[in-house]
């Protein structure tokens, strides 16, 4: 599968940010690192509750819950997106894919590090979903592992 063009530059605080996408539906980015990261097939038993972490926050995107999903994730998602900029990108790329009809879990892959982003605890999910309005795509969501010992999405690509 191509990944999509994109670029990442520097801030002024030195944090990556994407600058483009040539993808014919904008994909969600918020932790550019997501896009590669290779996969893995058999899940590892340490990453259950990473994933059940990061099925209750599809479940909020799905609900069109984007002010929920925004306030239960990770700190770097927070600090890389303002709530109200969420919000809004999310309502323009998932509303018109209509509701979510299947989600299979297609890899999860555990990693410490990611380009881009610091070392710590990372379990990058792909899963192959259905929607209403478009019949394959790939979710991609990256949990990070966060000081209290929680699990929390740190990035959300759909393409």
């Amino acid at each position: 599968m191509p990944r999509p063009k994109a670029s990442t530059r520097p801030t002024e605080t030195g944090h990556y940010r994407h600058t483009r996408l040539s993808t014919p539906h904008r994909p969600l980015v918020v932790l550019a690192a997501i896009l590669v990261v290779g996969s893995s097939q058999a899940q590892e038993p340490s990453t259950k509750a990473a994933q059940d972490s990061t099925e209750a926050w599809l479940s909020l995107v799905d609900n069109q819950s984007y002010a929920a999903s925004w306030s239960t994730a990770a700190s770097l998602f927070k600090s890389a997106i303002a709530q109200e900029k969420w919000q809004a990108t999310a309502q323009a790329v998932r509303v018109p894919l209509g509701p979510i009809k299947s989600r299979t879990l297609k890899s999860a892959t555990y990693a410490t590090n990611l380009p881009g982003a610091p070392d710590g605890e990372y379990v990058v999910f792909q899963f192959d979903a259905t929607f209403e309005q478009k019949s394959a795509a790939v979710e991609t969501v990256t949990t990070i592992r966060e000081k209290d010992g929680a699990w929390h999405v740190g990035g959300y690509f759909i393409n």
